[in-house]
């Protein structure tokens, strides 16, 4: 609250200060050596082909497409799916009701109070069938819903905690979690071989070589090059520039770019989008440890910050 106050009040406080003094974490650009690391990762996992990098990408989520009358009834099976897996981790109430609904907006995970909740997913775009899983599992369980009915259960005698800034130290311990839930709940390639049978191979879509873990991971590392064009456009960087730099590094098609730009322009977008890498990389390292559920637990039932965690 005070970082912003200063910031809405024309402090001049520099960017990256600013988004330190926001998200509780150091801040600084990633270098590009990560992002050559990550394309080097896609390279392997994607299935071998004609074109760029980019194109290959792109060409393996088309290939992947759901028919968007059919993604409600497969979320679902996936959201029972990833409850499943999260009881073996953490003690959830016995019944859960929990909705699917197609949204123009951005895939996100709304907890209604109790046991409620509903994951939106984009129709807007195409859904890729190999991010099922990634997303359904970020949105909701063990992510974004299990993380605030947990803590609604967990800290009902603390109240202050039903307060959660999106922009905040606590919004990169949700993202950080969002973005590793599908490998909490399904490591190594339990998650693909889950889609393979359940989703994939009833739609017709057959196997391709493409290892989806290693995708999603290399994914996850590409979300530090949009906190670069986060810094690109604080600096007053030209659309041009910093639209070639994304194109580039986080291979977006053209449409893609447009929205990033759009976005990263408008006010607080640029701090919001630090907070997932950073929490990312944060938490990743975290949990790389003996007794990962029980770090789980801690981090779907305590009041963790940052701070904590380094």
């Amino acid at each position: 609250m005070r970082a912003i106050a200063l910031h809405l009040d024309g402090s001049g406080v520099p960017f990256l200060e600013h988004a330190r003094q926001c998200l509780g974490v150091p801040i600084d650009r990633e270098p590009e050596d990560r992002f050559e690391a990550a394309h080097a990762q896609l390279d392997a996992a994607l299935p071998a082909g004609p074109g760029s990098l980019a194109e290959r990408l792109h060409a393996w989520q088309q290939a992947h497409i759901v028919p968007a009358a059919r993604l409600p009834e497969l979320a679902r099976h996936a959201i029972a799916e990833t409850v499943a897996r999260t009881r073996t981790i953490i003690t959830l109430p016995d019944e859960l009701h929990l909705d699917v609904r197609l949204d123009t907006g951005p895939h996100r995970g709304h907890f209604a109070g109790e046991d409620h909740g509903t994951i939106y997913l984009n129709d807007s775009l195409p859904f890729n069938g190999a991010d099922l899983l990634y997303v359904v599992a970020h949105e909701g369980f063990p992510g974004h819903i299990a993380e605030s009915l947990l803590k609604a259960a967990h800290l009902a005698d603390q109240p202050e905690h039903g307060v959660r800034f999106m922009i905040s130290p606590q919004f990169v311990i949700s993202e950080g979690l969002g973005l590793l839930a599908q490998e909490v709940v399904f490591p190594a390639d339990e998650a693909q071989r889950w889609l393979t049978d359940k989703v994939l191979a009833p739609l017709g879509i057959g196997p391709d070589g493409s290892d989806f873990a290693a995708i999603h991971n290399a994914r996850n590392m590409l979300w530090g090059v949009w906190g670069n064009a986060a810094v690109l456009a604080a600096e007053g960087r030209p659309d041009s520039e910093i639209a070639d730099y994304l194109t580039h590094w986080a291979l977006l098609t053209e449409d893609e770019t447009a929205w990033a730009l759009g976005s990263l322009r408008s006010p607080s977008m640029g701090v919001y989008v630090l907070g997932y890498f950073h929490g990312w990389r944060l938490l990743q390292s975290w949990l790389d440890h003996p007794d990962r559920p029980a770090r789980v637990r801690q981090l779907l039932t305590k009041p963790v910050l940052p701070v904590d965690l380094t």
